[in-house]
């Protein structure tokens, strides 16, 4: 599993020289690994900079009602919002903690002011703004 998630695209001849099996013995367990879904998928990693994306912040955000149809309505807005990268419901303080991706801090702004803050549902939002990510193993 390591192997696979540090280099997706590895051929098997050398996933099975790295690991210590047979190549067919190795295809089989990867197949094996997809259909019980435990690799869930590929993908390429891209790099935010060559993007345009020079400002990462995490967003807490609390809402004002705590009923399912405003869950609903706000998680359709941060679908909605390309500038949302995550979204992730939580327990605590707060209902949700989004990762957002911007241009520069202009740009989030006006996603701060223009899109969470004219949801009717939001209540609180706490931005943090990312300094460095010294550890970032989402790939």
């Amino acid at each position: 599993m390591h192997e696979l998630t540090a280099d997706g695209r590895i051929s098997n001849l050398a996933l099975a020289e790295r690991v210590g099996l047979s190549p067919s013995a190795c295809l089989r367990r990867v197949t094996a690994l997809e259909r019980r879904g435990v690799i869930a998928g590929y993908r390429a990693v891209l790099s935010p900079a060559a993007q345009g994306v020079g400002f990462v912040a995490y967003v807490t955000v609390g809402l004002s009602q705590h009923t399912k149809s405003a869950q609903e309505a706000f998680e359709r807005a941060m679908a909605r919002a390309p500038e949302v990268r995550e979204v992730h419901n939580v327990t605590g303080a707060i209902e949700y903690i989004l990762r957002v991706e911007a241009a520069d801090l202009a740009a989030y702004k006006h996603f701060h002011t223009e899109v969470l803050g004219t949801l009717p549902q939001v209540n609180a939002i706490t931005s943090y703004v990312v300094m460095g990510s010294p550890k970032d193993e989402r790939g």
